[in-house]
């Protein structure tokens, strides 16, 4: 029953990821179809990115109410309706309404699985957890582009990994008795979350800290692949096919690196793991920034910053319950989740506007700051709550 619970859970995971990259494989398309201009692909992400901040933030009241597995069916069966939305679509407008929906269903399940692995499995799960994100991120594209090649449309695209949604939701639904029975074994899991307000929430002793440290990440993250190919093309003049293969090498990093996290994380432990990741984050920045002539170097970098990235957010979140309490676990995780979500929405359309403006050359000075963020706010943590 436990094995395959946590089947279940990855699953979900999957589930999690599938949606996130279909809008830019499709995009190129759809724009075109729907005559808009290309830079209305930010109005759709910002109304997915502002309902996954709002269901986030009411990921604690939902659980307490209905329990993580209903929440994460329940907001499964709401990307899966919001695919099926798409792919009816024939205009922007009604685009955008099902966006609603999409982000709506992102953010609770993120934070209820995030939060449920944390109390209830091994901290390699939580490295492994996030690997099948990396695989549903990865596969809709091929899905999507699968659809396109063929002559289906992106509409069919949308609405195959709608119908892998909803299968999904039916697994989950039958899954539901799994769950109850899971959160009621053992002595020290029976912990009754508490009902915190944002406000209460950050009144508790170094949960500004890690809050910091977890928009620092993400917003590093985000930055680091979405404006890798510009700074490696326009700044170092590396061939922009060659400059496109290593930002994506950059995801592989992460995904690859949260598979081996897996197998040492329990020895190594979550509070050593976010500082070796940071420290190997920095090194791959200093690499990106050196003025060689070779770009092999930067190149290289790029790999390491995935690398460093990969023990940081799984252990993070893995911490919570030890950092904070049971009790405030599911209430963090979902203002860790809203943190996240804003530092990978703005922090890289802010970068945009500095390479515009300035110079795309700022790229690592700019990802160097956020890495600064993290390594200070996380060492204040650890402090504040005096963690060894």
């Amino acid at each position: 029953m436990y094995s395959f619970l946590l089947v279940i859970i990855y699953l979900s995971f999957i589930s999690l990821g599938l949606p996130d990259s279909l809008l830019g494989s499709a995009w190129p398309v759809m724009y075109r179809q729907l005559n808009v201009p290309m830079s209305y692909a930010g109005i759709i992400t910002m109304i997915i990115a502002g309902g996954t901040i709002v269901s986030s933030l009411m990921s604690n009241t939902l659980t307490k109410k209905i329990g993580a597995g209903a929440v994460t069916a329940a907001s499964v069966f709401m990307t899966a309706a919001a695919l099926f939305g798409f792919s009816s679509s024939s205009s922007f407008l009604m685009l955008c309404i099902w966006a609603v929906p999409y982000g709506l269903g992102s953010g609770a399940v993120d934070a209820a699985l995030n939060n449920y692995v944390a109390l209830y499995y091994a901290p390699r799960h939580m490295s492994w957890l996030h690997c099948f994100w990396g695989i549903g991120a990865s596969v809709s594209p091929y899905i999507m582009s699968f659809c396109l090649i063929r002559g289906l449309g992106w509409q069919k695209g949308y609405f195959s990994v709608g119908t892998v949604q909803t299968i999904l939701t039916a697994i989950l639904v039958l899954s539901l008795p799994m769950w109850k029975k899971r959160s009621s074994v053992g002595t020290d899991e029976h912990t009754e979350s508490k009902s915190l307000t944002l406000f209460g929430v950050l009144k508790i002793d170094g949960i500004i800290f890690i809050l910091l440290t977890f928009f620092g990440y993400c917003a590093l993250e985000t930055t680091t692949g979405l404006w890798a190919s510009s700074y490696l093309t326009n700044f170092r003049g590396v061939a922009p096919q060659i400059s496109a293969q290593f930002a994506s090498l950059f995801h592989i990093g992460i995904t690859f690196g949260r598979f081996l996290c897996g197998f040492v994380s329990e020895k190594i432990g979550d509070k050593l793991l976010i500082r070796i990741g940071i420290i190997t984050i920095i090194a791959g920045i200093n690499m990106v920034a050196l003025p060689f002539e070779t770009n092999n170097t930067a190149l290289a970098g790029l790999i390491i910053i995935g690398l460093g990235c990969a023990p940081v957010y799984p252990s993070i979140i893995h911490a919570t319950p030890f950092n904070f309490g049971k009790e405030n676990s599911q209430a963090i995780i979902g203002i860790q989740m809203a943190c996240a979500y804003m530092g990978s929405t703005f922090m890289p359309p802010v970068f945009g506007m500095i390479a515009r403006n300035i110079s795309v050359g700022l790229y690592p000075v700019y990802l160097m700051i956020f890495a600064l963020i993290m390594i200070i706010m996380s060492e204040k943590m650890n402090k504040k709550l005096n963690i060894r």
